[in-house]
């Protein structure tokens, strides 16, 4: 994995983060309109880590030359002391930097969204409907772990399990964040179930995960879409849904098709609609990371999901991750849920390349 310098923040910069935060709460005290007010808030909770952030460098950076002007004293007592807390503070100055330049450094908005997760089964017919249902049961798992709540929205099961798709509400805070580096193709090498001769096979799924778009953020008018109702699929016997509540909707400006299939027809059409939304929007986003990606090759978070991100190996019992070269040796506790140590590794080299924009931008 690459590895950035820290970035020396400038002064002007440091000082113009204090000035706007300043700024904004003294407009705050003044301001009597309620739509102002609420945007004023909104910034202020924005910027108070940043400008406290930004108060811990520069309190650090004050205190380095009046230490250095106490060891020059040579006073027996007082000189040991100031040289020792010069080197602590020495050490950990490019951490409180680093901390700055990334509050600092250019965020996808999303970041804290809750997201619609898609797991759809590739090449490896049986197998890979197998493969998805393990995929999707290891994000429920870890779902869990970080508090967040798993809605399943549509779905449609593989003939030997798994499923050939499935579609879910993921909610909580943060999702999007970590959850983003998981659209691509997974790509996984076991010996299937129902291999007689114990041959290695290699199947695929798909996963995309959408940030769940804010209805500002996306209008859809009624001219431009097909709403079709139909029969959903059930387990026989009594679970048979006899009335058509399952729900169709066809966006025709840009041929996306959304299903959701529930027993409320009701509730189908606001699942619908709103995974719609999600979808539109992601088009928004996939449009300018395309335009983006002009200027800049980001190794994470392209969000490709053409491109095959990661390799299960359950015979060597091994993750690789092919975007940051990563390699972990613990697939059983992988897919029950225990990501934290591959998601962590793929934040930190995003953090790299935002830090590494930053500091083209400074020059």
């Amino acid at each position: 994995m690459k590895v950035f310098p820290v970035i020396r923040l400038p002064q002007q910069k440091l000082d113009q983060v204090l000035d706007r935060f300043k700024m904004i709460e003294a407009r705050m005290g003044a301001v009597t309109d309620g739509a102002e007010i609420v945007k004023l808030s909104k910034e202020h909770a924005e910027l108070k880590p940043v400008a406290e952030a930004v108060e811990r460098v520069l309190k650090a950076r004050a205190q380095v030359p009046e230490l250095e002007e106490l060891m020059a004293l040579k006073d027996p007592e007082l000189s040991p002391l100031a040289e020792e807390e010069l080197q602590e503070l020495k050490a950990s100055l490019p951490e409180l930097e680093r901390g700055v330049a990334l509050l600092l450094a250019p965020k996808d908005k999303d970041e804290n969204a809750s997201a619609i997760l898609e797991v759809r089964a590739g090449t490896g017919g049986d197998e890979a409907a197998i493969f998805a249902g393990d995929l999707f049961r290891m994000y429920s798992r870890y779902a869990v772990t970080q508090g967040w709540r798993v809605e399943i929205d549509s779905i449609s099961e593989g003939d030997a399990g798994g499923y050939k798709e499935i579609i879910a509400s993921v909610t909580g805070d943060g999702v999007f964040g970590k959850m983003k580096f998981e659209s691509g193709v997974h790509r996984v090498q076991r010996v299937p179930a129902t291999e007689t001769q114990g041959r290695i096979h290699t199947s695929a799924a798909t996963v995309a995960v959408l940030p769940e778009a804010q209805d500002v953020e996306i209008e859809i008018l009624d001219k431009d879409i097909r709403i079709d109702t139909y029969r959903a699929s059930g387990s026989g016997g009594q679970h048979v849904n006899k009335t058509d509540s399952a729900v169709r909707i066809t966006h025709m400006p840009s041929g996306i098709v959304v299903t959701s299939s529930e027993k409320s027809q009701h509730m189908n059409r606001a699942i619908a609609m709103r995974n719609l939304k999600a979808r539109l929007y992601d088009q928004q986003r996939q449009a300018l990371d395309t335009a983006r990606s002009d200027a800049r090759k980001s190794q994470v978070g392209s969000g490709d999901r053409s491109e095959r991100i990661r390799t299960y190996n359950y015979p060597q019992g091994r993750i690789t991750d092919h975007r940051i070269n990563l390699t972990i040796y613990n697939l059983p506790q992988f897919m029950e849920g225990e990501m934290d140590a591959m998601i962590n590794a793929l934040i930190a080299e995003d953090q790299a390349e935002r830090l590494a924009m930053l500091e083209d931008e400074m020059g």
